[in-house]
């Protein structure tokens, strides 16, 4: 199992950045897809972006692309979610998600068998 950790949320205004990191620990992440999903008040939640671990590959929803970014920093296990050009929408909580690389699509929360606690991003209008 890993575990995971969430950090760098907080309140911005729109049009701001802020970067999220998630400190993921326990068995390898070589075969994992590390993603983040978000659950807005009153809303489901809903996919982010995700990242395979091994070749770096990238998916993003279509409501943040070209704003979001994921990297990841193999040395300290850690991926990031940069998140450009905020907007009021984009409030919600943001939670790290690892499971191991299938069949089952990245874009869905049952790819995910590790969640992490979550971290608040606010954006103001």
């Amino acid at each position: 199992q890993v575990q995971l950790a969430e950090s760098g949320g907080g309140l911005v205004q729109a049009g701001d950045s802020l970067r999220l990191s998630c400190a993921a620990s326990g068995r390898t992440l070589r075969f994992q897809i590390l993603g983040w999903f978000r659950r807005a008040p009153g809303k489901e939640r809903e996919f982010v972006g995700a990242v395979r671990w091994d070749d770096g590959t990238t998916y993003y929803a279509d409501s943040v692309k070209g704003r979001f970014a994921i990297s990841r920093d193999a040395e300290k296990n850690t991926v990031f979610l940069q998140m450009n050009s905020l907007k009021p929408e984009d409030t919600a909580i943001y939670y790290c998600a690892s499971g191991l690389k299938s069949t089952i699509s990245v874009l869905t929360a049952r790819a995910y068998s590790s969640w992490g606690q979550g971290t608040l991003v606010a954006v103001s209008s």
